[in-house]
Order: structure tokens, then sequence, then C-alpha cells
């Protein structure tokens, strides 16, 4: 019942014109004054004493955020603890004080931040719009998506679609699959799509680094061994092949196995069969082997550091991932679903402007979508819950930007940050586990894509609805739908 509620209140709340913020202070005189920003920003305020908050608040999920005076209540700590138990995805924050001033012992974690006098436009906006952004995310958590849905391949390139193609294609056979391309492109990712997508779904699928082991213990670690097979097998074990059998092996990083093992390894691939270390007993290898590798084997054969037999054992169906300077026009969906990914996890959350995802898409990327996940995780420790711009990027982020031309693949990249992409190549979405509210996810999508426009138009509707495809006079009442002509208002749109 309490959850129907809520879902009626926030639909209300997104079609309404004005979105509240519930301001409990004793200080009259600074109530009417935020008051009165906020008015003028085209936000309601709900103006409310310490014991009366909870007549004016209405129903949980009608509220932005609380702005709470630092003596609006004896009990402070107190008081913020009812908000919380009221609404749980409510950003509270403190109005008053200075503005160094550190909020009150045990307050660190209950509220967001504090508004201090004299209250700033700059400073106020951000707030507003850090409060938006950590509702948003609270509510994505409380969706819980499932782990698979990361498991996709992001991106609506020519490149990213091929790769899709192919995975479609060999999915459902139990071919060798060899995966090539550099660190940090997702060979893993293509390698766990090959198995979801495949007959051999509900069995396990077992990575193993094979150049992270070292070469005397790699034996044991695929094969297994027996007790006292060897000085410190006190117990019998199973290796990597009895894990995955009837599901998909993963050998990563082949290219860096030694010589010795190889050899092993070709004769489980030609004979579908082995034995644990110090055991004479065959056993059936019941497992779709897909291998991966950033070395060139050719060159590695050439060089005499790999067998040419297991290459063309493995090399039955190759598919190369293409690096993240290649296809440059993925990055705003991958900085999207990074973050998504990030919120899910519960490790905070983080917007970036257009300016900085397009200085996003000048920058080579050596460590390519790796390099590109550790930045969004690095941007939502230093900025949690605001909006990055250029200048908050790292510096060696902003130095591509010194008189250089875009990279020609960045012009997609304009219509990639206001436009929906394509669905995917390979299959359509997939419904969570526990259902999904389609109207909400869909007006959650069109109001992000609205914002981005704006943005991009610098506010200027006319503009920001030819980015969108869509009549000015359509925009604009989507705008009243969502409460969003404060944005295009502000920039003189």
């Amino acid at each position: 019942m309490q959850a129907t509620r809520e879902a009626e209140a926030a639909e209300a709340l997104q079609q309404g014109l004005r979105q509240r913020v519930l301001l409990i202070d004793g200080d009259t005189a600074r109530r009417g004054r935020a008051a009165h920003i906020l008015e003028f920003l085209d936000y309601e305020p709900v103006e409310a004493d310490a014991r009366g908050w909870r007549a004016q608040a209405g129903e949980p999920g009608t509220t932005l955020a609380a702005w709470v005076g630092e003596d609006a209540a004896r009990d402070l700590a107190g008081l913020v603890g009812r908000l919380r138990e009221w609404d749980p995805k409510l950003p509270v924050y403190l109005l008053g004080g200075g503005r160094d001033e550190a909020l009150p012992e045990g307050l660190g974690r209950a509220v967001l931040g504090r508004l201090a006098e004299p209250l700033k436009y700059p400073e106020v906006t951000s707030v507003l719009q850090q409060a938006e952004i950590y509702r948003e995310s609270q509510e994505r958590r409380r969706r819980r998506r499932p782990v698979e849905l990361f498991r996709s391949l992001v991106g609506h390139s020519r490149a990213i679609q091929r790769v899709r193609r192919l995975i479609e294609q060999v999915a459902e056979t139990d071919a060798t699959v060899l995966i090539l391309g550099e660190t940090g492109t997702g060979k893993e990712v293509v390698a766990r799509n090959i198995h979801y997508y495949s007959a051999r779904r509900d069995g396990p699928f077992v990575p193993v680094n094979c150049g992270a082991i070292p070469g005397e213990l790699l034996e044991s670690e695929l094969f297994g061994h027996e007790k006292g097979a060897f000085t410190g097998a006190i117990s019998a074990r199973q290796g990597r092949f009895e894990m995955a059998q009837g599901g998909t092996l993963f050998l990563d990083e082949i290219g860096d196995m030694p010589l010795p093992m190889q050899v092993k390894l070709l004769r489980v691939l030609q004979e579908r069969v082995f034995e644990r270390v110090g055991s004479n007993r065959s056993i059936q290898a019941d497992v779709r082997i897909v291998a991966a590798t950033h070395r060139n084997l050719e060159a590695l054969i050439g060089e005499g550091k790999f067998r040419e037999d297991l290459y063309f054992r493995l090399n039955v169906f190759p598919i190369e991932m293409p690096p993240l300077r290649e296809r440059v026009e993925d990055i705003p969906l991958l900085v999207n679903e990074l973050i998504a990914r990030i919120e899910h996890e519960r490790r905070g959350s983080v917007r970036l402007a257009p300016a900085a995802v397009m200085a996003l898409c000048q920058y080579p990327w050596p460590g390519n979508v790796r390099e590109l996940a550790n930045l969004i995780e690095r941007l939502a420790i230093l900025h949690p819950f605001e909006v990055v711009d250029v200048q908050d990027l790292p510096e060696k982020f902003r130095r591509q930007l010194g008189g250089t031309e875009p990279p020609a693949a960045a012009a997609p990249v304009a219509e990639a940050l206001t436009a929906a992409p394509p669905a995917p190549a390979l299959q359509p979405p997939r419904l969570p586990r526990e259902g999904i509210d389609l109207r909400e996810h869909l007006a959650s999508m069109e109001v992000a894509l609205i914002r981005q426009a704006l943005e991009e138009a610098n506010g200027v509707v006319a503009h920001a609805a030819k980015l969108l495809r869509m009549r000015r006079t359509t925009l604009v009442e989507k705008l009243r739908k969502y409460g969003l002509q404060r944005q295009a208002d502000a920039t003189g749109g």
C-alpha cells in the first residue's frame, strides 16, 4: 500500500509544473528569504516548523528536498532522522551557518551538505540539481537492475554492431572462439555474452587468467590434482576444466601460457579428455572454450613462443574487439552505463556535462574502456552527485582540447548525446525479473534527453527542438509537463 502511494506521489510530482522543497526553520525571516529564492527559481517552497512539518509535507515522494535550519529543533539529529524515516530517498540540507563551518557531529551521513547565508544563486541551483540526481539514483537503487544487464555490449558504432553480429552467429554453436584486442577493450564481456546467449547459459562460466598464474601451477589450476600429487597437495582439488563442466571455460591472456602447458592444452582440445595431476583416470571435458589475448599470436609463432597447431585449434572463430579510440561515438553511452553500474553497486553517482563528454571523445584512451571506467569511478568519488564539467576533468583530458581538432569519428557524438540509441542488433532490452514501470522508465528517458538537448542548445528551445526532431510547440508542452521551463528560461530560451 505504501509503495502504491509513493508511486502515485512520484507520478504527481513528475507531472506537476513545480517541485516542492520543504523548509523547516524556527527563524521565520531566514525561512522567508529561502522561500523567496525558491519561488524565483520556479520551485514550490513548503514552510513549516519542527513540530508541524509532517502535516505540511504531504505524501512521501512529493518533495524534492528538505532544507532544515540548524537551530530548527533542540534535537536536530532526531528531526533529520524523522525526515529520513518518513522518506528514505529525501535529500536533506542544513540551512544557515558559515560556508567553511563543519556539519554538526553525527549528521555527516544524514545530510548532503549545508546552504550557508547569504544564499547565492550558483550554490542554490547546484544544491537543487544535486538533490534531483540524488533522488534519481535512489530510485534506481530501489529498482535493483539485474547484474546481467551490465554484461551487455554498450554502443551503436559499426565496429560494436559487427561484434554483436558475430556473437549472434557463434553463440548457439559449440565452436571455439578466439577474442583479440588491446587490454581493456572488454574481451571478457564478449566471452560472457557468448556464454549468456548459448545453450550452455545455465552452466557455469569459469574464467582463468593464464598470465597471472605461474607456469608450474597452471597445470594444477586447469586440470586439478590428487592428494599427494606434489609437495603441498594435502587434498584432492578440482581444476577449472571440471568446474566448467556443462558450461564455458574462458582462457584469458592465452598468449602468456608457457609452451609446455600449450602442448597439454592442445591434447585436451583435440581429444576432449584430461587427467588430474597425479592421476591416470581420464575425465571427459564437456566444456566450451573461449580464449582471449591482447598479443599478436602470429608474431609469437614466428618467435617460437606460441605453438602454431594450438593457434589453429583456437582460431576457429576469431572476434576482434575494436579499441575505444575507433568507436568514439559510443563514449556517451558507455559513460551512462558506467554511471548506472556505480549507482547499482551503491557507490554513489555523478553526471557529466555534454562539453565534458565531448572532451573525453578527443582523448586517445590507451587503456580503453577499463580506463574510462576508472575515470568515472574517480569522478564519482571527487564530485559525488554533482555535474562534472570540462574544468573538473583531470588535466590530461583537458590537455587534448588545446587547439586540436576533434577526431573525425566525433561527428556523431553530439547526436549520441541527445538521441536515443537504436535497438541492439543482438537482443532487445531484457525485462528485469521484478518488472518495470514502463511509463516511468520512458518518461525518465525523455526528461534526460530533453535536458541534454537544452544544454547543447544553450537553453534555446527552438534549437533543442531541432536536435530532438520535433516541433517547437511540442517541446514547449513537454517542458511544461515535466517542469523544465526554468532550464530553458535560465539561459534565454
